[in-house]
């Protein structure tokens, strides 16, 4: 039944990988299933047997299924199974696809599908690393054009050391995470988050990614050469040499002129009656070409890019190889948000906007890894409008989501801890005008909100891209690149970092990998780069934190109460908690481990609100003084409770500081109601003195020495018509 099933078997970072053939999915063009500990994955590989008619692309797809039942978990929806993607699904697709991507034939049309399906997840082997590695197999033994294979790994760093896929436990405490694609003689992509790493560790850190991979790729060619099929061929949407080169001399100058300016609306204008001169003149002579003629146009274009860069180091906008475009700053443009940053790169135009809220809006996360929640948010919308285009808004795609991760991983090392600061924090960046770097804007422009919003971060975090151009053995890096350079190069090479280090890094390629002084050369520009950026834009437009939050802003208090009283401060029901946020108009969250935060716009109550929970959690010691609300009237006196569950009794005597003949003269049952705690008898009463109170607190004189008043009885002993009998009960 399985006469074709094979088990190829080796060995990654010291744990067992295993890769099963020829017993799935047999109609797929290439499928296998990759087991690496207990992480089992399913990866098929298909493509369509015609080319796809009208696009100028390589329509290629790449899908990472998480299935909650490789976990041991039921969906939480409605319907009880997976639905969209959640964006660690997007994200682990992006990876896979960016090193895969260069290496099919760039003349291509045949759709190409490939299909990760994470069956079972061991925390301590990645499913992403495992699903490119099995894509990279699948791929190379199919009969789909293909120049790999590929291989990834993970990389920490862990007192000072370099590991390769750290288990769940070593990331914890690693002080990256970084993972690279490589192809047999170079680095295919990178993508890493960091805690502010020196660009040596970093490089170092990328060379030992690059070369564990080594060995993977030695096994996946054993592989391809022991089963791999012959590869299809196809019909190339390439035009033909004859075409390309007599439309190219028509329309040459006219490129150039077009092209040979620093603003993207005068480029774009220029380029339009170069389009209808072109087709009005080849149309008759090449018919049914209109696709291939302006992809003529486009080589053109990219032509002259290329040779300008190479040949006379010249730049569209004319600027230096290592200079940037005209920057800017700007804080506090909406007046009733929480904080809000503007950074403006050349045409590029990006807002940011920060919100605060209480921890309990921190994002809930269900997915597979064992990350639950996060509490400091990213997200970046890039609309139409922003590149002159008409198109209506469909919510974000996975270029939205990758450069919002991107973003949010370059500020997440400088972001304080909850117990520093107690909020859950959104940052929305708005892409207003783009014309190239606008992920890297947006890192920018979250520094300048989170400081106006008072988020006392660590040190400012500056994003830079560098861009390549190869041609043969030679090569050039360029810092900070526009859509045009983008678009005809060959990298788009992203750090974010601050003074002190990497923060986040993400390579995308169009080559078929970089070498090891590339790398080094893109670490050393961006680092110039980025620290120009923080002292002469950043810090220029704001010093430093704002030392105090947007009056908007809801205030925060925090504590940690002992676990086995939790129960007390909710209460039967949620009653305690709901009585703490409704008198002080509050919000209160109470997590597992006995974090306590309180929120609300008004920083009394929130103290108020703590003051309660103290002393629900802490019995009241003499001589704290209360804001209670009275809740019986005896002839003899009221109780008053400080907190709910502890009540105390203020005497007749204690009520006032002068003689009261009845206690509703001076309190009521409702009534607020400021006592002093005198004393915890024996049996755990508490005895109150509304007095007290206000002889220190307001500094009121008492008319005479109330308490030895022969006509009251002081509070001293227990009445015997007092109707507390026992022990306090909390």
């Amino acid at each position: 039944m399985f006469e074709n099933f094979k088990v190829f078997e080796t060995e990654l970072a010291g744990r067992p990988l295993k890769v099963e053939t020829g017993k799935m999915a047999q109609l797929a063009n290439g499928s296998c299933l990759v087991r690496y500990g207990e992480t089992v994955v399913h990866v098929a590989v298909t493509a369509s047997a015609k080319p796809r008619e009208g696009v100028d692309f390589f329509p290629l797809s790449v899908d990472f299924e998480e299935k909650l039942y490789s976990v041991g978990r039921i969906p939480g929806s409605y319907l009880k199974r997976e639905g969209r993607p959640s964006d660690k699904a997007i994200l682990a697709s992006r990876v896979i696809d960016r090193p895969i991507r260069p290496l099919f034939p760039k003349d291509m049309r045949n759709d190409v599908s490939v299909v990760c399906t994470v069956m079972s997840v061991d925390p301590d082997c990645s499913p992403e690393i495992t699903a490119m590695i099995g894509t990279s197999i699948a791929l190379s033994i199919s009969d789909i054009p293909w120049n790999g294979p590929i291989s990834g790994v993970s990389v920490g760093l862990i007192d000072g050391e370099f590991v390769i896929n750290p288990t769940a436990e070593q990331r914890k405490v690693s002080q990256m995470a970084v993972t690279v694609a490589s192809t047999d003689s170079r680095i295919a992509m990178i993508e890493a988050g960091a805690n502010e790493v020196s660009d040596e560790d970093m490089y170092n850190g990328i060379m030992a990614g690059h070369e564990a991979n080594q060995k993977i790729i030695e096994f996946i060619k054993g592989m391809q050469a022991e089963i791999g099929k012959a590869k299809f061929t196809y019909p190339s949407n390439e035009p033909d040499e004859e075409m390309f080169a007599a439309i190219k001399e028509f329309a040459l100058e006219d490129v150039k002129a077009a092209l040979d300016t620093d603003d993207k609306t005068v480029r774009d204008e220029r380029l339009k009656p170069i389009y209808e001169k072109v087709h009005e003149h080849f149309d008759e002579i090449y018919p049914d070409s209109e696709a291939k003629i302006d992809e003529c146009l486009y080589k053109t274009q990219k032509f002259v890019v290329r040779r300008w860069l190479l040949d006379e180091q010249k730049r569209v906008d004319g600027r230096g190889m290592d200079e940037m475009r005209p920057l800017a700053a700007e804080v506090d443009l909406l007046p009733r948000v929480h904080g809000s940053g503007m950074f403006p790169r050349g045409q590029t135009r990006v807002l940011t906007v920060a919100t605060l809220g209480p921890v309990s809006d921190q994002q809930l996360l269900d997915g597979i890894d064992e990350e639950e929640s996060k509490r400091y948010m990213h997200q970046y919308n890039f609309p139409s409008y922003s590149v002159g285009e008409t198109k209506p808004s469909r919510g974000p795609g996975r270029r939205e989501i990758g450069h919002g991760a991107l973003a949010e991983r370059a500020l997440v090392p400088v972001i304080p801890p909850v117990e520093e600061f107690p909020y859950a924090m959104r940052l929305v960046s708005e892409v207003l005008s783009s014309n190239g770097s606008t992920s890297q804007a947006s890192i920018c422009g979250s520094t300048l909100a989170l400081m106006a919003a008072g988020v006392p971060i660590k040190a400012p975090v500056a994003g830079i891209s560098c861009g390549l151009i190869t041609e043969g053995d030679r090569w050039m890096t360029m810092v900070d690149i526009q859509g045009l350079e983008d678009f005809f190069g060959d990298m788009d090479f992203k750090v974010g970092g601050t003074h002190k280090g990497i923060t986040a890094i993400q390579m995308d390629l169009k080559i078929h990998g970089l070498t090891p002084e590339m790398v080094k050369e893109a670490l050393q520009k961006t680092h110039k780069a980025r620290d120009y950026i923080i002292d002469e834009i950043i810090l220029k437009a704001i010093p430093a934190p704002r030392k105090e939050l947007s009056k908007y802003a809801p205030k925060m208090l925090s504590t940690v109460i002992p676990v086995d009283k939790i129960r007390e401060v909710i209460g039967s029901g949620g009653k305690v908690i709901q009585k703490i946020c409704a008198e002080c108009s509050v919000k209160v969250d109470v997590e597992e481990d006995g974090h306590v935060f309180v929120s609300g716009i008004d920083m009394d109550n929130c103290q108020r609100a703590m003051t309660i929970i103290d002393t629900i959690v802490n019995d009241p010691e003499p001589g704290a003084i209360y804001n209670g609300k009275g809740t019986r009237i005896m002839d003899f006196g009221a109780f008053v409770e400080i907190a709910p569950g502890k009540e105390g009794l203020v005497h007749i005597s204690r009520l006032d500081v002068k003689r009261t003949e009845k206690v509703t003269d001076v309190v009521d049952v409702g009534d607020e109601v400021m006592v002093k705690v005198l004393e915890i008898d024996d049996k755990g009463r508490l005895n109150l003195s509304r007095r007290d109170a206000l002889i220190e607190v307001e500094g009121l004189v008492p008319e005479n020495d109330i308490s030895d008043s022969s006509s009251h009885r002081g509070p001293r002993g227990p009445r015997r018509d007092d109707p507390r009998g026992g022990p306090h009960r909390r």
